[in-house]
């Protein structure tokens, strides 16, 4: 989401990961550096990268087993694994602002919103154009010829290269997202034409039975599906690669510590204000529409924020548990900032946990009485406030950010800021 600047299975339930203290060993705290804590913020993002890859893989396993056998229960369990999927890679998401490569790569694997009618069929409801996209409704899986910037395109075969290098961003409208975690989660559930009444989308696991079809093409939607997550995994293993020992983000973030902790800050803060609290929670919030919302199509938005939080709070404390269980630790943000101002140290941790806090309340309303497309809904007194609560909680610790960075001597950040927080009157012009 383009923002204006301003100057998995899990081993823990929610509020018990936002129960944990993170903080570094005491000889960790003695070898402090800018270096030392760059090391593990490449360190950490290895890992998360690592995790990622290795979820798509289970993910990918899952809908093999989808195309080849189509049940309800192989259609569950690849919907199960792209939830689990999304447990880690949005751990990552923080590593984005500040680094020029993971900022530009990302919207291969996470862009969104998207206009599925590029993909698939879609609801009468949904519209037949758009002044905006004129692959508004091309759908891909339907259409074997194409034409795209005044091309014609054979999209006889839906490979990796077709949806990466022709398709990703067509005619250069944004929305034509081909790729990702998205365009497989709407290959996976469909669309969400519940508004804000309960209910994700719910596409039959006959969209992929050649033999009893619904929705047409079903051959054609499995290799789409196929192609989708063999080439989330090669982008994946891509980022990883670039954060190995000699990868070019590690190099680029290690290279001038003091440059490298001005980024974590830099992706702490951007993520924090302009992305999560401004476009991808207050805009819905404001406009009380069920469209905007970051997993759309599943409901699984809820996570998507929660890990969004807990990775800010992993690179401040230089703590990131695995899914094996084990962890990656080493000198952090956090102690940097305590060797200058303890109690400055002391606010921002306690802010980042009391958001993780704000966060693991919205999962678990989410998860037992209503989805989040509901809590952002008009008249839903209770829900908007709980949501309203876990954007209050990031504004706040913006702000200890900032005054971390003052603490380290540091020139003051250039932080994403949104509309939505800064001047909402705009919105709804």
């Amino acid at each position: 989401m383009k923002t204006t600047k301003k100057v998995i299975a899990v081993t823990c339930s929610a509020i018990l990961c936002a129960a944990i203290p993170f903080s570094a060993n005491a000889d960790a705290k003695a070898a402090v550096t800018e270096n030392s804590v760059t090391v593990t913020y490449a360190n950490i993002a290895e890992a998360i990268f690592e995790d990622s890859l290795l979820s798509a893989k289970t993910l990918k396993a899952s809908i093999d087993a989808l195309v080849k056998n189509p049940s309800d229960a192989t259609l569950g369990a690849a919907r199960a694994a792209w939830i689990a999927a999304r447990a880690p890679y949005q751990q990552s998401e923080v590593y984005r602002f500040g680094n020029a490569l993971v900022d530009d790569w990302e919207g291969k694997v996470n862009a969104w919103p998207l206009d599925e009618g590029l993909i698939d069929y879609v609801d009468g409801s949904y519209g037949k154009q758009s002044d905006e996209n004129v692959l508004y409704t091309v759908n891909v899986i339907a259409n074997k010829m194409l034409t795209v910037s005044g091309k014609k395109v054979d999209a006889s075969s839906i490979t990796p290269k077709l949806l990466s290098e022709t398709l990703h961003e067509a005619e250069e409208v944004e929305a034509n997202v081909a790729t990702g975690y998205h365009a497989i989660e709407f290959l996976l559930w469909g669309q969400d034409l519940n508004g804000t009444n309960a209910g994700a989308g719910n596409r039959p696991y006959t969209d992929y039975d050649t033999k009893n079809c619904t929705g047409g093409n079903c051959d054609r939607r499995a290799e789409y599906l196929v192609s989708a997550t063999d080439l989330l995994i090669s982008d994946l293993e891509e980022m990883l690669a670039m954060w190995r020992k000699g990868g070019d983000a590690r190099a680029a973030v290690t290279k001038d510590p003091k440059k490298g902790v001005v980024t974590i800050l830099t992706g702490m803060g951007s993520l924090s204000y302009g992305e999560l609290a401004g476009e991808r929670m207050k805009l819905g919030l404001l406009l009380k529409d069920p469209e905007e919302e970051h997993d759309c199509f599943s409901d699984n938005t809820h996570n998507s924020h929660y890990f969004d939080q807990i990775g800010i709070r992993n690179v401040y404390t230089g703590h990131y548990r695995r899914l094996d269980g084990s962890t990656v630790s080493g000198p952090s943000v956090s102690d940097l900032v305590a060797t200058k101002n303890n109690g400055i140290d002391a606010e921002l941790s306690g802010k980042l946990n009391a958001t993780v806090t704000s966060m693991a309340i919205m999962k678990a309303r989410a998860e037992s009485i209503e989805a989040y497309d509901q809590m952002i809904g008009e008249g839903n007194t209770v829900g908007n406030a709980v949501v309203q609560a876990a954007i209050d909680g990031l504004i706040n610790q913006t702000r200890s950010i900032e005054r971390a960075v003052t603490a380290l001597g540091y020139s003051k950040l250039e932080i994403e800021g949104s509309d939505s927080l800064d001047k909402p009157k705009s919105v709804f012009q």
